[in-house]
């Protein structure tokens, strides 16, 4: 056992018997690369990648690599999920250098933490134009004894080039019409009209630009937004990247019709979609919106709620095939002999031709990945439920992937807001529970006395790690969310809490934003990326959840951190709507107010509740939504605000303007429409 052993990422954890002496990130393995005066290596990845796995069996589990990286470097071994920070300064580093990033990440560095050499995966021999990781370890061990002066040099200047960077973030103003039409165009031309989506393969899911788009229909009727969302929704669907049988959404396509996925399952994937197929149905009624979007739930609570209430970051690709051999996407993929054996001839013939299942296959092996093709015709819906349950009885007997068990509190903080929204609006309390339960694990571990965030837990115990800006920012977004939903104007409070720790600590001058806190572990550099990217942004999650705290509350200081977070939407959203959707969402929210909703009278009464769902069903962007007693003191917004004629009253606000109180359903619906 190396000094793994006593970490809780379940990624390192997995390189604890690698014979490599592997450190974790600290002073100490930099004081001890000092000491010896040797390089670090420092290598960065994740649980569910599939190539840092297969590095790690092939390099770091073989003694005589192992036996080169011990003696001429000190290793050290970073989980990207728990420490963000580390893996997007090297990561700026390494596609500085390169042109090119992804994980498994593998760096060089001095032991003043100075990059000097990069690469990705480098396999055991050299092949595909790439030297074997034996190889680079020969010619960087020599560079540092040979050259030291030059390796020196190099990485000074690197580390000058990425200080020298400053970010444009937009300069006056927050975007306007003008920047989200263009945004609008921008997408439109990018739009893959055959298969949905944006781009060609590999084709990830676009969650924040759908998001976008969901919102720029309804506050401008645009049709031609709402059909990219709906087509890209149904596309991916239908496709491979979304599980058949358990529901829930793969990493990636690596084709652009979406049939073949990259296996992982990811929380953060799941939760953001999950959302965006709740609001589909919101604004289309789509019956396959709302049933991928309760599947989606249901695979989360499912397969990655973990016993402390939380959820767990992500399923792995692989797993093994039955005969001793890990392969990806192993558990998911079928062929028909293997259909036949489950359903019997006729029924396999039947689901083979309604999931897509072919002689050759459409993976390897002559195994098929289930879709819903779109030439299948007309299906029965009991005997197709019957041949789903049937399968998915025969998978659960297949070994799982593996599941990675931390919690991170930004992807919760998502998840929070997406099973609270979906229960909410599909009338299912159990999701709203669930989120509830998630939300309280955050408070009572994560959360310290004085409202600083600690990034990952696992089996209930706090991880080491700070958290950063996402989490802060998505953590109050899912508080918020459950705010609205519950009626319980303590998660608004915790929500406060934590946005008062984003003004005070990740706050630039002119509004700008930076991903680790003031008071940080100092890098080489001080993280600051607007992009969004597998995830919002934390400036553009911030930004949104900003902007929602001020409406519910009124506090100018977070409107105003709110606009001025959105100057970087105003530069990119024009230029690279794909790369800063959710930015653009929360401009969407900005033109539309948003609007400020109470809806006061006595929880049991059917017209409260009547208003109260009509509210949380209207469409406008980024409305927040304050429901309870007149008078109530739990939320700003009911204050000052009685029954009408004694009846529950719904109380709309917009632009600092207010309409007049009703206590009709219709009404309000008109008044929460375009």
């Amino acid at each position: 056992m190396n000094r793994l052993a006593g970490t809780t990422s379940p990624y390192l954890l997995q390189h604890a018997d690698n014979p490599v002496d592997w450190w974790p990130w600290g002073p100490d393995a930099f004081e001890e690369a000092k000491r010896r005066d040797v390089p670090v290596l420092l290598s960065v990845g994740y649980s569910a990648c599939h190539w840092c796995h297969v590095m790690a069996h092939e390099s770091f589990e073989d003694e005589t690599t192992a036996a080169l990286v011990n003696e001429h470097f000190v290793a050290v071994k970073v989980d990207r999920e728990e420490r963000p920070d580390v893996d997007a300064v090297y990561m700026e580093a390494v596609q500085a250098a390169t042109g090119q990033g992804g994980w498994p990440m593998t760096v060089f560095l001095t032991p003043d933490a100075e990059p000097f050499y990069f690469g990705t995966y480098f396999p055991p021999e050299a092949k595909h134009g790439m030297p074997s990781f034996s190889d680079v370890l020969d010619g960087v061990s020599r560079a540092w004894t040979e050259r030291r002066d030059e390796v020196g040099e190099v990485a000074g200047k690197i580390v000058k080039d990425l200080s020298a960077r400053s970010l444009a973030f937009g300069g006056d103003g927050v975007p306007g019409e003008a920047e989200l039409a263009q945004a609008l165009l921008g997408l439109t031309r990018e739009y893959d009209a055959t298969s949905g989506g944006f781009g060609g393969a590999p084709k990830f899911p676009p969650s924040m630009a759908l998001e976008f788009l969901l919102r720029h229909h309804a506050r401008t009727g645009a049709e031609g937004a709402l059909q990219m969302a709906a087509d890209t929704c149904e596309a991916m669907a239908r496709g491979g990247i979304y599980d058949q049988l358990g529901g829930g959404f793969a990493r990636y396509a690596v084709d652009r019709a979406w049939v073949v996925p990259h296996f992982e399952k990811m929380l953060y994937d799941n939760a953001l979609l999950c959302r965006v197929y709740a609001h589909l149905w919101r604004a289309t009624g789509s019956d396959l919106a709302r049933r991928v979007a309760l599947e989606t739930a249901d695979f989360m609570v499912r397969e990655l709620r973990t016993p402390e209430g939380g959820f767990a970051s992500a399923l792995d690709a692989d797993s093994d095939d039955g005969s001793g051999r890990h392969a990806e996407g192993a558990y998911y993929v079928w062929t028909p002999a293997q259909l036949a054996a489950v359903l019997g001839e006729d029924e396999a013939r039947y689901a083979a031709r309604y999931f897509g299942v072919t002689e050759d296959g459409t993976f390897e092996h002559g195994s098929s990945v289930l879709q819903l093709p779109q030439d299948a015709g007309v299906a029965d819906a009991e005997r197709i439920a019957s041949i789903k349950r049937r399968l998915l009885a025969a998978r659960d007997e297949r070994e799982r992937p593996g599941r990675d068990d931390k919690i991170v509190a930004a992807w919760n903080g998502l998840a929070i807001a997406a099973l609270a929204e979906t229960g909410a609006l599909l009338d299912r309390p159990d999701l709203v529970d669930r989120a509830t339960e998630a939300a309280d694990l955050l408070v009572r571990l994560h959360l310290d006395d004085s409202a600083r965030l600690t990034r990952t837990s696992k089996d209930g115990h706090a991880g080491a790690n700070a958290g950063v800006l996402e989490d802060y920012a998505d953590v109050a977004e899912g508080f918020l969310a459950l705010a609205s939903v519950t009626g319980e104007g303590v998660w608004l409070e915790f929500a406060g809490f934590l946005l008062d720790i984003v003004l005070d600590q990740f706050t630039a001058e002119g509004g700008a934003l930076y991903d680790t806190a003031h008071d940080a572990e100092p890098l080489i550099r001080r993280p600051q990326d607007p992009t969004d990217n597998a995830t919002p942004s934390g400036w553009t999650a911030a930004a949104g959840a900003l902007l929602s705290y001020a409406a519910h509350t009124g506090s100018a200081p977070h409107r105003n951190a709110a606009e001025a977070a959105l100057g970087v939407v105003k530069a990119l959203g024009p230029r690279a709507p794909r790369f800063i959707g959710w930015g653009l969402a929360v401009a969407e929210a900005l033109l539309d107010g948003p609007r400020e909703v109470a809806v006061v009278g006595a929880p049991d009464d059917e017209g409260f509740r009547t208003l109260r769902r009509t509210a949380l069903r209207a469409g406008s962007p980024g409305a927040v939504l304050a429901a309870g007693l007149p008078g109530g003191e739990e939320f700003p917004l009911l204050r000052d605000r009685p029954l009408v004629d004694g009846m529950a009253t719904a109380y709309v606000c917009r632009h600092f303007v207010c309409d007049a109180p009703t206590t009709d359903p219709e009404l309000l619906a008109r008044k929460l429409g375009r």
